[in-house]
């Protein structure tokens, strides 16, 4: 019998910066445990110097299985 693959979910995530800055993170992950840790990897890539994460929240999560999975994302005005 085959080994069941554990399921995907996409995770919605918030990092605020010691420099007061707010980033949103959209990983794919089969736990918690390992979103935190993409989401971290990911902003590390993402910046020239190594912020100082003061808080990564699980804002949401979502089955991958579902037909038009996303988020909305709402960015600043200009």
């Amino acid at each position: 019998m085959a080994e069941q693959q554990p399921e995907t979910y996409l995770y919605k995530l918030e990092a605020v910066l010691e420099e007061e800055r707010l980033l949103t993170v959209v990983v794919l992950a089969t736990s918690d445990e390992k979103a935190f840790q993409t989401a971290e990897n990911n902003i590390l890539r993402h910046t020239v110097k190594p912020p100082q994460i003061k808080e990564l929240s699980l804002v949401e999560k979502k089955p991958l299985g579902r037909h038009g999975v996303g988020y909305v994302i709402e960015t600043a005005h200009f």
